[in-house]
């Protein structure tokens, strides 16, 4: 009897024993998902993992020539997610867009990975969603707990949404006042400071599980070139690119960030054979896998732009970067030509079959880390509650109002004290008049100024403004006690110039001379004071959106403290990170 227990005693131990190495090969089996689906594809469809085409993101008509594409990419090219892109002017509706990509969900063999770019947050893109500020603004806050804060929550309605991939933070250091691209899209000009705040956005977003981007490397910062147009070229030495450019990436793939965006830019001195640094062995395989250590997934910039399609037909470019190291070919001009001519290159050998798989490997890897394998598609059912609640909507706010910064006050203007009886001339100052999505500019402001003060006159000013009406507005002032200017200048795109037309300028210039108050906030690229040194008043919001000019106006009339840090180099004041001057 003692016997027998004693046997059943050990038969229970070793039983006991074995859980945890059972338990293990349960989760060594779970993990296999990425090595058996590599197992069991087609060289067609480990091809196709690697493009990632894009479409606008709205809902779309089964019977459309665009949903066609879609079917046709997904069924007969096996591409391995989709890119949303948002149109200029318009907010999509979320729900046909959850519909959407649950609809192309389905189509696929393998589960999809959507992508986009929320620099501003879902809001930025989808109506409801949480609109947040950009990168320069959470520098401002020097703050790595709200900048956490916006990642986790953009990374929520994102997920929400069905979208998996942020194309953020960008990670270049702003370090170029003419940069036309980047500009307040970096968290500044310090690459410390930027390293700090673009590890807290990685932790924020791949903690909510959504996979953060770092871009654009090897640094898109020090140019005045807008890659969408034409190749940069940043002519610097190694040394300079290890202490400014790549150090915050450097930061991002120690954060565990799970991918990382090419820039389409040219690096002579590290590649002297002129190649965009996306098709660069040397820098995404040499520098980033070899150097870095980087194991996530490298997406090359859209290749539609111009810094590559200039000099390279589109399918050669999609084969030069996976030779280069890419794993995904993000919007090439034709899914066709690209799919084609990697597989042509893998025919004959010029990619090995064993650099396909590393790249679809990883790409299955991620979409594992991100729960596709087992489930693919977005809850219709939960989006409304997912979508800009109220916790988020006070974060938002209480980023931007964190970020509104005050340069210069140099006649004490500030805070604003106006008595009823006192004549305001409100002025809005735009770039550009065409292609505002968040509404048009200064009409924040202005209703909240006019709810406080009725007594203002409003004025609009933009590239097509007359010299007549110049002239108007300078009479205007004359009769007015104090004056406002909200200033708009746009970073975007294919757009090339982060300027003022010249009467703008000069209309600025005549105010400057004016004896009596004059509070000039401005919106977007805060470089404007190098062109107009002798502006009393300076005070940055970064952004363009209506909760940034109403933390503006809080901030001007005193209800609000101005608690911005100036995240960036300007002419005449000390480096980012150092006291102002006044």
């Amino acid at each position: 009897m003692k016997k027998t227990l004693i046997l059943i005693l050990t038969l229970c131990f070793l039983a006991t024993m074995a859980l945890p190495y059972q338990k293990s090969r349960a989760k060594r089996d779970e993990l296999r998902w990425p090595e058996k689906t590599l197992a069991s594809m087609t060289m067609d469809e480990k091809i196709g993992q690697l493009i990632i085409p894009a479409i606008v993101g709205m809902f779309l008509s089964q019977d459309s020539d665009t949903f066609q594409q879609v079917r046709r990419d997904i069924t007969e090219f096996h591409v391995g997610g989709y890119h949303m892109l948002g149109e200029v002017n318009l907010l999509h509706e979320p729900a046909g867009v959850a519909l959407l990509l649950n609809h192309m969900q389905e189509m696929s063999k393998l589960p999809l990975w959507i992508t986009a770019d929320f620099e501003g947050g879902a809001g930025l893109r989808y109506l409801g969603a949480t609109r947040l500020p950009r990168a320069m603004a959470m520098g401002a806050t020097a703050s790595e707990e709200l900048v956490f804060q916006a990642a986790r929550i953009t990374a929520e309605e994102a997920r929400a949404i069905g979208i998996h991939v942020n194309f953020y933070p960008v990670v270049d250091v702003n370090n170029n006042a003419r940069n036309p691209i980047i500009n307040i899209r970096s968290f500044g000009s310090d690459p410390q400071a930027v390293s700090r705040l673009a590890r807290a956005y990685i932790r924020g977003a791949q903690s909510a599980g959504v996979m953060a981007t770092a871009k654009h490397f090897p640094g898109h910062g020090d140019t005045s070139t807008d890659s969408h147009l034409e190749l940069p070229i940043v002519d610097v030495e190694r040394a300079r690119l290890d202490e400014i450019e790549l150090a915050p990436f450097r930061a991002a793939v120690e954060a565990g960030v799970g991918g990382v965006m090419s820039a389409h830019i040219a690096l002579p001195r590290i590649e002297p054979e002129g190649l965009p640094s996306t098709l660069s062995h040397k820098i995404l395989t040499g520098i980033l896998r070899d150097e870095m250590k980087f194991e996530g997934v490298i997406f090359t910039d859209a290749m539609n732009m111009r810094g590559v399609t200039t000099r390279f037909p589109e399918g050669e470019a999609a084969v030069r970067a996976i030779k280069a190291g890419a794993d995904i070919i993000l919007y090439p001009p034709s899914v066709e030509k690209a799919f084609n001519a990697i597989k042509a290159a893998a025919r004959s050998g010029e990619i090995t079959e064993k650099r396909i798989d590393e790249s679809v490997l990883r790409i299955l890897r991620a979409k594992e880390r991100l729960g596709l394998d087992k489930n693919r598609f977005a809850d219709l059912n939960k989006l409304d509650r997912a979508l800009g609640s109220r916790e988020h909507q006070q974060t938002a706010r209480q980023i931007i109002e964190s970020a509104i910064t005050l340069v210069r006050d140099n006649r004490g203007a500030l805070p604003l004290k106006l008595e009823a009886k006192q004549k305001v001339l409100f002025i809005t100052m735009v770039d550009n008049s065409e292609g505002w999505r968040d509404g048009v500019p200064g009409r924040a402001f202005l209703a909240g100024l006019v709810k406080r003060h009725s007594t203002t006159t409003n004025v609009y000013v933009s590239d097509k403004t007359s010299p007549a009406e110049f002239d108007l507005i300078r009479k205007l002032a004359m009769f007015s006690d104090a004056i406002i200017v909200n200033g708009f200048i746009r970073v975007s795109s294919f757009k090339g110039s982060i300027d003022m037309a010249e009467g703008e300028i000069n209309l600025l210039r005549h105010l400057s001379t004016l004896d009596k108050p004059f509070v000039f906030v401005l919106y977007g690229s805060p470089y404007l004071i190098s062109f107009v040194p002798e502006l009393p008043s300076y005070i940055l919001a970064y952004e363009y959106y209506p909760a940034a000019e109403e933390a503006a106006l809080k901030a001007v009339l005193g209800e609000i403290e101005f608690r911005g840090k100036l995240p960036i180099e300007l002419p005449g004041f000390y480096p980012a990170g150092h006291a102002l001057r006044k």
